[in-house]
């Protein structure tokens, strides 16, 4: 059995968790290599384009929150930014109740990079859907909010 926190149902090892985490980092895998054609990918890494996600929902997040909520080390996190902010993807603005604090935001260079690589991946993924038959494009529909559901629920684990 997994080990869970208190209050949290146990699973077991046949609960699909191995099976998940293939799929999903062959998932990963197939659209970062097949999206290169439409999209190269040395134009914006992953942890760029994850930053980018983060900060049109969240905008105006400081380096340690970004840090946090990435799991990654704060100095990494201000090394991706100043990469970011050198290329003209993200600000860095003062805190406004704080002016030793600062906050980054896209750019509206940033977000029409983070458009061009989400339209980029909707191509590939339509693409690919289209040539499944209806009920695998059906139950790939009902899973996603379920999926959602997990990765919200992998972020509040911490």
């Amino acid at each position: 059995m997994t080990e869970t926190e208190p209050g949290v149902d146990r699973v077991t090892e046949d609960d699909g968790a191995w099976e998940l985490t293939a799929v999903i980092t062959q998932l990963r895998r197939s659209l970062r290599s097949s999206v290169r054609e439409d999209f190269a990918w040395e134009s914006l890494p992953m942890a760029q384009v994850e930053f980018l996600q983060r900060l049109a929902r969240e905008p105006g997040l400081r380096i340690g929150e970004l840090a946090r909520k990435h799991r990654m080390a704060t100095n990494t996190v201000s090394t991706l930014v100043n990469q970011m902010v050198k290329n003209g993807l993200i600000v860095r603005e003062p805190v406004p109740d704080d002016r030793r604090a600062v906050q980054v935001r896209l750019t509206e260079v940033g977000r029409t990079r983070l458009d061009e690589w989400t339209r980029a991946n909707e191509r590939r993924i339509s693409e690919a859907l289209a040539g499944l038959d209806g009920d695998q494009r059906a139950a790939i529909r009902v899973a996603v909010p379920a999926l959602a559901a997990l990765a919200a629920r992998l972020d509040d684990l911490g």
